[in-house]
């Protein structure tokens, strides 16, 4: 028997994703975001959602944030639900995500990301993102963190 996947659609999260955002992230990190972070960036046009029809498969959150007079985006946070990981989720929210903050007017994007987190590194860097520096016990449980940057470009696409 033949299984497909409904197709996913990607838009702005809604204070009734929330729930399902906050399932996923406990899933997913050791260290999760606590409910109330997520509230705070409703309404900002990074904070996006992978809906299958029926459920909330994926998240990401991204936003313009100061740095040095001009602005960087910064992709907070991304996460598929554990079932659903290996069918280019991700990849999509990251892409749409980057689209969303380019649009406000950064030239450059930023990410944190786990020393040792191998899948979501080469994610970031299939994009173009590249390391930055390494941040020393950056997570509560003492592992590092790498800072990658993207640099955006007019023909990026």
């Amino acid at each position: 028997m033949t299984t497909t996947t409904p197709p996913v659609t990607v838009r702005r999260a809604t204070e009734t994703d929330l729930i399902g955002v906050s399932h996923i992230e406990k899933l997913s990190f050791p260290q999760p975001w606590p409910y109330d972070a997520f509230e705070r960036f409703l309404g900002e046009p990074g904070f996006l959602v992978a809906d299958d029809g029926q459920h909330v498969v994926g998240y990401v959150v991204a936003d313009r944030v100061p740095n040095h007079g001009e602005a960087l985006g910064h992709v907070k946070d991304l996460a598929v639900h554990p079932e659903c990981r290996g069918e280019g989720i991700g990849r999509l929210l990251l892409s749409t995500a980057i689209e969303r903050v380019r649009a406000t007017g950064v030239v450059s994007v930023k990410l944190e990301v786990r020393e040792g987190n191998d899948a979501a590194r080469s994610l970031y860097q299939s994009f173009g993102f590249q390391p930055l520096r390494r941040v020393p016990r950056y997570y509560d449980d003492g592992e590092d963190a790498v800072v990658m940057l993207l640099e955006l470009t007019a023909d990026r696409e």
